[in-house]
């Protein structure tokens, strides 16, 4: 009888172009993560024969993908030269797709945002919405110099099917069953690539690229707060989808038993005490309101509680248990390396920090064992913008495919 072994196992070399374009992959991911790095340290790194990195590196650096300098450490002898991933050559387009308002920009493979603009979108037309926004990428682009241009990445707030670019439901833009890769691509026919994500897993994918905390997990979770909740889990830097494409859709899980009614039809749903909404209705109904004024808003309630006022700490303090209510149950679940948390609550961090890790730390026996970090982002821009723009930037650092 003939064991059928599975299809790894029966591999038994590969072709000689996808095994360069991998150690090309694997050597210009070791300059971004390390940079400055001599090829010495490249090749110790990544394992490689030194005439393989030789040969890489000054191919990369003809494509304008890596730039040269002097290590100026202050050495005796000859003096070493340093790799960089360059700047200024290689730009991305990144679309940030929500209600009332999106972003689009122009990003460098390092993750740094060139150019920007906003858009008012409230609920607009997918076929409008795309429309303006390539528009003004056109415009941004036309400010910069020249450049090779890798394609667009697009984020949404809703449920997305990343395989297909499709966006199968977004409340907040009122679409559903929207072909959006295909629209950006027959409005932006020169792009390389198009890619859509759910924006809080394309949060999570910029924090793996472009993160700048001092930690190398590539398990964890990126909570993205906002009017609503989502979040983005990775598991061995892979963004985890879900069998519907729904992984992630956190904020409707009920943290709090008979509680308040949810508009989903469930009651005592995290997103109804722990999405920036919460903290603004608390502090208005402690506080006196002059129905004459502009609406509260969550700027307002921060402004209040840096200034001291009690009532806009005590929202503050709610709003930190109830965040950690929903963080420890996903630790509980997950057991990521970290949760990072993104979104206005960064702004004060400081005030809320305490009451999360408590409230997530939880009691029993079990919370003692929990090594789980929580983490405000250290993404220098809008997380969800930056994860459009991740979506493209990892494949100029991944220009490989293998197929069985």
């Amino acid at each position: 009888m003939t064991v059928k072994r599975p299809k790894h196992e029966r591999i038994t070399r590969i072709n000689s172009k996808v095994g360069r374009d991998i150690n090309r992959s694997i050597i210009l991911n070791t300059v971004r993560r390390h940079q400055p790095i001599s090829r010495a340290e490249l090749a110790e790194i990544t394992r490689l024969n030194k005439s393989t990195v030789s040969s890489i590196v000054a191919s990369l650096i003809a494509e304008d993908l890596l730039t040269e300098s002097p290590d100026l450490g202050g050495g005796v002898g000859r003096i070493p030269v340093n790799l960089s991933v360059k700047h200024g050559m290689h730009f991305v387009g990144a679309m940030s797709l929500d209600a009332p308002r999106s972003l689009v920009a122009i990003v460098d493979i390092d993750g740094t945002v060139r150019a920007r603009d906003e858009i008012l979108t409230n609920a607009s037309s997918p076929d409008r919405l795309v429309s303006q926004c390539v528009a003004r990428l056109r415009d941004l682009r036309a400010t910069l110099g020249p450049h090779r241009f890798h394609g667009v990445g697009a984020s949404v707030a809703g449920i997305v099917d990343t395989l297909q670019s499709q966006v199968v439901y977004a409340a907040n833009l009122g679409w559903s069953d929207v072909h959006l890769g295909t629209m950006i691509h027959a409005q932006l026919p020169e792009a390389e690539t198009v890619s859509v994500e759910n924006d809080a897993k394309a949060a999570a994918l910029a924090e793996l690229l472009f993160g700048r905390h001092n930690a190398s997990t590539t398990n964890l979770v990126f909570l993205w707060l906002g009017a609503g909740i989502g979040a983005g889990i990775t598991v061995n830097g892979r963004v985890l989808s879900g069998n519907t494409h729904a992984a992630g859709e956190v904020g409707h899980m009920t943290v709090v038993e008979g509680g308040a009614p949810c508009p989903c039809g469930n009651q005592g749903c995290w997103e109804l005490y722990a999405s920036e909404r919460a903290p603004v209705q608390w502090y208005a109904a402690a506080t006196p309101s002059d129905a004459s004024g502009p609406p509260l808003s969550i700027s307002a309630v921060f402004d209040a509680a840096r200034a001291g006022d009690t009532h806009a700490r005590e929202a503050l303090r709610r709003w930190g248990q109830h965040i950690g209510v929903g963080i420890g149950d996903m630790i509980s679940i997950l057991d990521p390396e970290a949760v990072v948390v993104g979104g206005s609550i960064t702004q004060v961090w400081p005030l809320v920090e305490s009451h999360i890790v408590e409230a997530a730390r939880g009691r029993g026996t079990f919370s003692r064992q929990r090594t789980t970090t929580i983490l405000p982002t250290s993404l220098p821009d809008n997380p969800p913008l930056l994860g459009a723009a991740a979506l493209c930037i990892r494949k100029v650092f991944a220009d490989y495919s293998m197929s069985l």
